[in-house]
């Protein structure tokens, strides 16, 4: 009688688990299989003997990032560019979404929402000519036409590297914002009208309705847009940090991370062994940090974990 049951559930779900073939199929090609290469960052890559019989180094690789300083300096950048993007992002996306869902008219709130996500659809090949408009030291728009006015000198941005980090988180926050809330905002929306409607019959002002209604409502989505933001905090928007600063060498300090260094590993300096190294690095701490954070997050509020 149970096998007959399970039968029937089988083939009443059987539509379902077709859906979800191509899509476990992409993962196990495209995120598995290739796990096999791995033993790259342990081995001295030559191409004519291939992946498996290429020399073995054992941590060689790795020590080679150590001494030369590369590691903490692709780590630092990596692991503070994406704190200060967790922070503010979610920040600006979340009071963004609060804004947009006080906004009474449809008619604006469609054109603001258009507004905000239009700049996440373009190119980054594209906001890197723009902000290169801006920034260029002959015919940039601030070296040009601002900075005269104010009587100051004209400042070279692509050699000096303390405007960099300021110009990277406004770049990436501008572009990604729309995204981040139009998720937020979503959740915002999905609240019921009845809450709002109590807490105005009680005398609540709109502020203590955000504070007590909508934020709480919408903390399980901000847990785990962080959640997952907090999984890739070794992990860099490689277009952000390559094209906008123009793979500029002098500004290496300041904007190499992580993606960047494995790909200029990989192709400048033909070393695929250090690239996986650090590839290697950045998927074991992800992992590690998304089991810690989410057990954090299981102790102080088990509904809002992952797993």
């Amino acid at each position: 009688m149970q096998v007959k049951i399970s039968k029937g559930k089988f083939k009443r779900s059987a539509v379902f688990y077709m859906l979800m073939l191509p899509g476990l199929l992409y993962f196990f090609i495209n995120n598995y299989l290739p796990m096999s290469g791995i033993i790259i960052a342990f081995s001295d890559l030559n191409y004519q003997l291939g992946i498996y019989r290429s020399p073995w180094v054992g941590l060689s690789n790795y020590t080679f990032l150590i001494n030369s300083g590369a590691l903490y300096t692709m780590i630092r950048n990596t692991v503070l560019y994406n704190i200060t993007f967790i922070v503010l992002g979610t920040f600006l996306a979340v009071s963004t979404a609060i804004l947009l869902n006080e906004i009474r008219s449809k008619l604006a709130s469609r054109f603001y929402q258009t507004f905000i996500l239009f700049p996440y659809l373009i190119s980054m090949v594209i906001v890197n000519y723009l902000v290169f408009a801006f920034l260029s030291g002959e015919n940039g728009f601030i070296n040009k036409s601002i900075l005269p006015i104010l009587g100051k000198q004209k400042i070279l941005f692509y050699q000096e590297q303390k405007y960099w980090p300021f110009i990277l988180v406004f770049v990436n926050e501008w572009k990604s914002i729309g995204f981040n809330m139009v998720i937020y905002y979503s959740s915002v929306v999905s609240i019921s009208d009845d809450l709002y409607e109590a807490a105005c019959i009680d005398g609540a002002t709109r502020f203590q309705q955000i504070r007590y209604i909508t934020i709480p409502e919408i903390s399980t989505t901000v847990i785990t847009m962080v959640l997952l933001a907090i999984s890739k905090i070794l992990n860099s928007n490689f277009d952000l940090f390559y094209q906008i600063p123009r793979n500029s060498g002098i500004l290496y300090p300041v904007t190499q991370t992580i993606d960047t260094y494995v790909y200029q590993a990989l192709m400048n300096q033909n070393t695929p062994g250090r690239s996986a190294a650090a590839g290697l690095i950045q998927s074991c701490v992800g992992c590690l940090l998304v089991i810690s954070v989410n057990g954090i997050i299981r102790k102080l509020k088990s509904e809002s974990s992952l797993f």
